[in-house]
């Protein structure tokens, strides 16, 4: 309906949405509020869980760092003494009805973030696009005493115990405008009442906790092997991107010195083998969510560039701190 790069060059670029996009705006709007004051009341209910649940999400569309924060987050949970699960829609997956999630998943049925996910952390995790139901299956197994939903921020039926708010560091928030006219998914506003703000990348604000994505390391997508990123600076090489924001992954290869070809795909595209046929013997690059949906076909010299999220350990631990509090709540 809307051409992608027309509307990037009015969220990001300074161009005037046009009329049409406006309107569009303040439809938007007009039913998201209307739908917010609804949970507000209590007229559409929130189901809230037997145990603690965490939202990380986001009020901008595309990709602004949540999937390496889950992780991360995930990790850090398990090191305070939780037991976390996750749930995720499955974005990118045919999945519609809830479905556990392990290391024989199709990411073309899961989701590619919801793999890559399992891949990095194990911790139990279930897709679907009921969240509520999701996590019902998720805690059916016993396995997990906290819930990280992975994108929930817009998902008010079921209750957060916390929120958790990525910001792209860089883009910020564009021209600031609703949904199409501009990036956002709720208004400026609704950052007031989320929990905590972590910015990935560029200059957190005031109130922002800083975050840093750290990829420094390549993993044969043939076999176990591994090289420092370093080695390929000064060669030319494939870089391929199927996510939210593609150039900030190829800005970071280019920083690294590495001759980078481009190829920049969809967000949750579905690859296959021709979508990676180059004509040459040049290695290829990509990033892990695209690397899970191009393990069946790789080839000996394709790498996936492993990436982890740095925050300070005291947000965790102020995340941890509120999960409790919200357990002896119940």
């Amino acid at each position: 309906m809307f051409d992608e790069r027309e509307l990037q060059s009015v969220w990001y670029g300074g161009r005037a949405p046009s009329l049409w996009l406006r309107a569009l705006s303040l439809l938007f709007g007009t039913l998201r509020g209307l739908r917010q004051r609804l949970y507000a009341t209590g007229l559409l209910p929130r189901v809230r869980l037997p145990v603690p649940v965490v939202v990380v999400g986001n009020i901008t569309v595309g990709g602004t760092g949540k999937t390496p924060l889950t992780i991360a987050l995930v990790e850090a949970l398990r090191e305070r003494g939780f037991k976390p699960g996750v749930v995720s829609r499955g974005y990118g997956g045919s999945a519609r009805a809830a479905m556990g999630v392990d290391a024989h998943s199709d990411p073309a049925m899961v989701g590619d973030e919801a793999r890559l996910i399992f891949d990095a952390t194990h911790a139990p995790l279930a897709v679907g696009r009921d969240r509520v139901a999701t996590a019902q299956l998720l805690l059916s197994s016993g396995e997990a005493d906290v819930i990280v939903a992975d994108d929930g921020l817009q998902h008010y039926r079921l209750h957060r115990d916390v929120e958790i708010c990525v910001i792209d560091g860089e883009r910020r928030f564009g021209n600031e405008r609703l949904l199409p006219a501009g990036p956002l998914r709720e208004p400026m506003a609704r950052l007031q009442t989320v929990d905590f703000r972590v910015c990935n990348g560029g200059v957190a604000q005031v109130g922002e906790v800083p975050m840093t994505l750290v990829g420094d390391i390549a993993l044969s997508m043939t076999g176990a092997q591994q090289r420092p990123l370093r080695e390929f600076a000064g060669h030319r090489v494939h870089v391929v991107a199927g996510i939210g924001n593609p150039s900030r992954f190829f800005a970071k290869l280019r920083d690294a010195g590495i001759d980078i070809l481009e190829h920049a795909f969809s967000d949750h595209h579905a690859y296959a083998a021709s979508d990676l046929a180059f004509g040459d013997e040049l290695p290829v690059l990509m990033t892990e969510k695209d690397a899970v949906k191009c393990a069946a076909f790789a080839r000996p010299n394709w790498w996936s560039v492993l990436v982890r999220a740095q925050l300070p350990p005291h947000f965790f631990d102020a995340v941890a701190q509120q999960l409790r509090v919200g357990d002896k709540t119940r």
